[in-house]
C-alpha cells in the first residue's frame, strides 16, 4: 500500500446489502463519492471555496473494479490520489481496504471537471489549486486500476 491519504472512514451497515449478503454497488459508488468530496478539500475544492467563487465539479467518467465482497459489519476506508492534473481536468483514483484483512476490495478511476457554474462552462483551476492536486499525483500503472 503507497502511503495514500485516508479520504473516508466508515463500516457497512446491514442495509447496505442486497439479496446475498453483500454490500450493493449503490453503496460502493457513494463512498467513492464521499472520498472524492474529502479529497477534494485537501487540495482546496472545499464547500466554500466553490460556493464562495461560483464554482463547480463534474464527473464525467467513472470506472470501478470490484475485488472482494463487503458484509454487513465490514470496516472500510479509501486511500486516494492523483494520476493526472490538466488546465480544466483531473483525473484521480480511489482504494477501497477491508480494515480487518488489509485487502483491497475495490477502486476507483474517476475524471472530473472543473466548472463556473454561472457560465455553465468548464475553467481552468486557480493556480494554488492546480499546485496542490500537483503535488499529490502518484506514479503508478495504470492498469492497477483496472485488474
Amino acid at each position: 500500500m503507497l502511503d495514500l491519504p485516508i479520504t473516508y472512514r466508515g463500516v457497512v451497515y446491514p442495509w447496505q446489502c442486497d439479496h446475498m449478503g453483500h454490500m450493493n454497488v449503490m453503496w460502493y459508488v457513494g463512498k467513492f463519492d464521499e472520498a472524492t468530496w474529502q479529497f477534494f478539500a485537501m487540495f482546496g475544492l472545499t464547500p466554500s471555496f466553490l460556493r464562495e467563487q461560483g464554482r463547480g465539479m463534474a464527473a464525467v467518467q467513472q470506472n470501478i473494479t470490484y475485488k472482494r465482497e463487503l458484509r454487513a459489519g465490514d470496516v472500510v476506508s479509501i486511500r486516494s490520489g492523483v494520476l493526472e492534473i490538466r488546465e480544466k481536468v483531473i483525473r484521480f483514483f480511489h482504494e477501497m481496504y477491508n480494515d480487518e484483512t488489509g485487502e483491497v476490495v475495490a477502486t476507483a478511476e474517476m475524471t472530473a471537471v472543473h466548472l463556473d457554474t454561472a457560465l455553465r462552462k468548464s475553467c481552468p483551476f486557480p493556480g494554488e489549486v492546480f499546485d496542490r492536486a500537483r503535488a499529490l499525483i502518484v506514479p503508478r500503472k495504470e492498469e492497477s486500476c483496472r485488474t
